[in-house]
């Protein structure tokens, strides 16, 4: 190592070897003035140190790591190496990185600066970058508020001093090309911060890192996966993805399925496998919990450090495209859980990034998520809305990522989210709207939908703030679709009641009728309702064992007749019975018991059921699609009503919420006609007791409910009927059955 640094050495020098100076291309490289040129290097671990085929031979500054020459400029070429041998005799050499011009092109600065460079990620990071036919890496940070930053890696024993990069203006933006840097090289960024603390800091546009609990960048090059999926691709940028079925498989990645012994499947078997099993169960999409890179298994993907890469607990990026690819060619859609709202503290990643509130706000009253123990993005600063989206892009274009689910967005939209009064600050006009993150949603939805032709995205967002899911030039914030969060909660409320109480409060079945269009909506079982003490769908049933199964199969029956786009977390669709566990596998055992499988079973024909009728989902966003025949009948606890396609085909939905059969129940129908009984979620080979109405029932010509046409039908108890009508022309009118006492009963 070299000796104290004497106090004769120049400033500028002197501020370089300790790692303090702003501007290193100022003081090393090659610097030519009156034909006469300097050529300095900082090389801490060499002995010796000379300009490889020239005679030029650099010489140690006393007391310093520092090497220089002065001579005729002739005597050294533009693009130089250095040769030298380390302590132990080994010989390295490789070109000088400061003999090289700014690389970064000003009109990316510019637009970068202005919030708008859409595919930062493309000069943003570490990319594989050439000069005069010299290749190596191109690194890149924005870090305005620092005094110094300098790459570090498994190619300069992470030393700091090594290679200082260039500041470029006042852009905020270092950049630094470092020639025969391999692919695969380890790296950070270290940052002096203004105030002259020094950290490791991982890059916020890396696109692969070390698998967890190690935290460095990968170098990765260009991609070379060639993709299979563009008939897929292609006929999803000119589908009408409102009028067609969507049902989606809501999975986490690490406990779906394990190996033998515990670990993660990688991305190409979790392809294979979930691909199967998805197709086979009958849902249209995947929906991923957060895959971005995230520090700790616990927060399930939802505090991600790594906005551009794929975590590497399954495999690496290619993988990844495997995964997505192969799903797209067997027919199902990959959405993308993706947080925009906040991220964690950890000190390695984003927080105070460059010694500042650089990705966050300062005040912690507009900067803390108390309730998550992260930090909130400052969505008025242009580089950092720019950060946002250019990767909810990268996900779209670079991995075909057919949507992203945006997590969290009524804590975005509210300043006093979760805060205590006092504890917010008010927008410019005195309100609770967050200007800023609302003009970022809109962006973000406009940019997408623009660049990305049929890409889905979907708003988790829990209030009653107005046109969540509507076009951006009616004043709405964009979104594709919004969850359906009022609906579930009050479902399943519903269900959780003893059938002995549930005629005081089937309000919370049809209250939601009078919101129900006001957006385009998905109806969400997901994981947040199976974790903390909520228990599982099947524990929340009352009851005894036959009563908690028969009322899950009801429930997903009136899922999949109700307008809206569906999704069922893993393991629901086969009634775990314990809550999810993000550190075990599904109790997969369980489709072993026929109670588990028969729920598996009607969920995969009400998949099938709910993609062939197009009245099942062709108008779920629009009230003409809706109908009900009776919600009045709260003393029975039987709920009754129609869906409709645009070409008049009719299906009517019955349900019937207690344990008691119901025979001779009548109701009004629309159009005379046979109504076969598509589904009966008491069937047998569901588990039920298959009582029903053997295939269907026809109209009898007896006026009910302010209708000419009616239907005598047997309701199996806690249990749901799909019957789909089928005009009859030769079928006798009145084999419904007679106007009997039961019939009347439950009347007009």
């Amino acid at each position: 190592m070299a000796k104290d640094t004497p106090t004769s050495l120049p400033e500028p020098l002197q501020r370089l070897v300790e790692a303090r100076h702003h501007d290193p291309f100022s003081v090393l490289g090659h610097h030519e003035q009156d034909g006469r040129v300097i050529v300095r290097t900082f090389l801490p671990r060499a002995e010796a140190a000379c300009i490889r085929d020239t005679d030029v031979v650099l010489e140690r500054l006393p007391g310093t790591d520092l090497f220089e020459w002065e001579g005729e400029s002739s005597a050294v070429p533009l693009r130089y190496q250095i040769l030298w041998t380390d302590r132990q005799g080994r010989v390295h050499h490789h070109h000088d990185p400061y003999c090289f011009g700014p690389q970064l092109g000003d009109l990316d600065l510019h637009l970068f600066g202005e919030g708008r460079h859409w595919h930062a990620f493309r000069f943003l990071g570490a990319h594989e970058h050439q000069v005069d036919g010299v290749a190596g890496i191109l690194f890149a940070v924005w870090a305005p508020g620092a005094e110094r930053v300098s790459v570090v890696g498994d190619f300069n024993d992470w030393d700091g001093r090594v290679h200082p990069m260039r500041a470029r203006g006042d852009s905020g933006v270092w950049e630094l090309f470092l020639p025969e840097i391999p692919l695969g090289s380890l790296y950070k960024f270290e940052i002096r911060g203004g105030d002259g603390n020094v950290q490791t800091k991982i890059d916020p546009y890396a696109q692969q890192f070390q698998f967890r609990p190690e935290n460095a960048c990968i170098v990765t090059g260009l991609s070379a996966y060639r993709w299979g999926d563009a008939a897929w691709i292609e006929r999803r940028a000119h589908s009408d993805w409102q009028r067609s079925p969507m049902s989606v498989y809501e999975v986490h990645l690490g406990s779906w399925q394990k190996t033998a012994d515990g670990r993660f499947l990688s991305y190409r078997e979790l392809a294979k496998r979930l691909c199967s099993y998805v197709k086979a169960t009958g849902f249209t999409h995947v929906e991923l919990l957060p895959i971005t890179e995230h520090p700790l298994d616990a927060s399930w993907g939802y505090q991600a450090s790594g906005y551009f890469a794929p975590t590497s607990r399954f495999g690496e990026p290619d993988e990844f495209r495997f995964f997505i690819d192969h799903l797209h060619q067997n027919g199902i859609g990959v959405i993308l859980d993706w947080v925009p709202a906040h991220f964690p503290r950890d000190q390695y990643a984003l927080a105070r990034f460059d010694g500042t509130a650089l990705y966050e706000h300062a005040d912690p009253r507009q900067g803390e998520h108390r309730d998550w123990g992260t930090l909130i993005f400052n969505y008025g600063r242009n580089e950092v809305r720019n950060f946002l989206l250019a990767s909810a892009l990268y996900w779209l274009e670079e991995f075909h990522i057919d949507g992203l689910r945006v997590d969290a967005v009524a804590s975005m939209i509210y300043l006093d989210y979760s805060r205590e009064p006092g504890d917010w600050v008010p927008n410019q006009y005195g309100g609770r709207e967050n200007l800023e993150a609302v003009e970022f949603l809109r962006q973000l939805n406009s940019l997408t939908h623009d660049q990305c032709p049929g890409s889905l995205m979907i708003a988790e967002e829990s209030t009653a703030w107005p046109l969540v899911s509507r076009p951006t030039y009616l004043g709405g914030l964009g979104f594709s679709m919004k969850w359906n969060m009022g609906w579930m909660h009050d479902t399943l409320a519903y269900f959780s009641k003893d059938s002995v109480y549930r005629p005081y409060h089937q309000d919370l079945l049809t209250f939601g009728l009078l919101y129900l269009f006001t957006e385009n909506f998905l109806l969400p079982f997901s994981h947040d309702e199976v974790v903390h003490g909520k228990r599982s769908l099947l524990d929340r049933m009352p009851g005894d064992s036959w009563q908690r199964f028969a009322s899950l199969r009801l429930l997903y029956t009136y899922l999949y007749s109700y307008p809206g786009k569906k999704l069922l977390f893993m393991g629901c669709e086969f009634g775990q019975g314990r809550e999810w566990d993000f550190s075990q596998e599904l109790d997969w055992y369980l489709l072993d018991r026929p109670q588990h499988e028969g729920i598996r079973r009607l969920v995969s024909d009400l998949n099938r059921l709910y993609r062939a009728l197009a009245p099942l989902h062709e108008r779920d966003f629009v009230h003409e699609g809706f109908e009900w025949i009776d919600c009045h009948d709260s003393s029975q606890s039987v709920l009754s009503y129609l869906r409709k396609d645009s070409h008049g085909n009719l299906v009517a939905v019955v349900l019937n919420f207690t344990p008691i059969p119901r025979e001779g129940y009548r109701i009004g129908v629309p159009k005379p006609g046979f109504y076969r009984e598509a589904l009966n979620s008491d069937g047998d080979h569901y588990g039920g007791a298959n009582l029903g109405n053997r295939g269907g029932a026809t109209t009898a010509p007896i006026p009910w409910m302010n209708r000419e046409h009616s239907l005598s039908l047997t309701l199996p108890p806690l249990a749901g009927l799909i019957l789909v009508h089928e005009p009859a022309p030769n079928a006798q009118e009145g084999a419904g059955g007679p106007l009997d006492d039961a019939a009347q009963a439950n009347g007009q």
